[in-house]
């Protein structure tokens, strides 16, 4: 029998592997949450890069929220990842959820960023 983490590795890899099938040549954002924070970054599959990067444990988050394990949290970094990918010169991205069901957080995440400019 397949333990959770198993499971989990499993679901992840078969959402990338359909994001792959449609993404074309755009970057992808990648949402890990923990118990504690939730992280984002956008990645270049093609060239292995990291475009931009924000979380919940950065400096001028983290004094402004609560907690980082919210949809506040997610909201604040989901603006801040789409702040630095326009900054950047990425507006189109693919959604990659990786093992999480968007809901909660990551769909917190997910309006802000498009809130943030961001087309996914």
């Amino acid at each position: 029998m397949a333990s959770s983490k198993e499971i989990g590795q499993r679901r992840a890899a078969r959402v990338r592997r359909q994001l792959k099938k449609v993404a074309g040549d755009r970057p992808r954002l990648s949402v890990h949450r923990s118990s504690k924070h939730i992280y984002a970054q956008i990645i270049d599959d093609a060239k292995g890069h990291t475009l931009a990067a924000a979380s919940s444990l950065e400096g001028d988050l983290k004094g402004s929220l609560k907690t980082g394990a919210d949809t506040a949290a997610a909201s604040a970094v989901g603006k801040l990842i789409a702040e630095r990918a326009v900054k950047a010169g990425v507006k189109d991205v693919i959604f990659d959820r990786g093992a999480y069901i968007y809901h909660g957080r990551v769909k917190a995440l997910a309006d802000a960023a498009r809130e943030g400019g961001l087309n996914f």
